[in-house]
């Protein structure tokens, strides 16, 4: 599925909730891991702020990708952010929506 890069060139952005472990299976607690590096994967609240307008996006980032430490409130700098469409169906519903995944999170702006 293709996926988009996001400019955040002239952004400010700044962790809104700390790293947390992302799950592939909330039942079992089954930890979601990269496919492609088998790294587990967290997920991080960060507001982006840019042209007068701030967002809140969940951001999927693989633990490797993630300093010691961060917490809300710190400024930090954001490395590969793509954004993908997905949909899927569950007891009969569909849903759909924007998953975002970055390579790395970095201290500092």
């Amino acid at each position: 599925m293709p996926s988009f890069k996001i400019d955040l060139s002239t952004a400010v952005v700044f962790v809104a909730t700390a790293p947390e472990p992302k799950m592939a299976n909330k039942k079992t607690g089954e930890r979601a891991v990269d496919r492609e590096t088998g790294d587990g994967l967290s997920t991080i609240g960060l507001l982006v702020s840019d042209e007068g307008e701030g967002n809140l996006y969940q951001v999927t980032v693989p633990e490797r990708g993630i300093p010691e430490g961060l917490q809300p409130g710190m400024p930090v700098s954001v490395i590969g952010l793509r954004a993908r469409d997905w949909e899927n169906e569950f007891n009969g519903q569909k849903r759909h929506g924007i998953a975002f995944r970055a390579v790395a999170v970095s201290t500092g702006a």
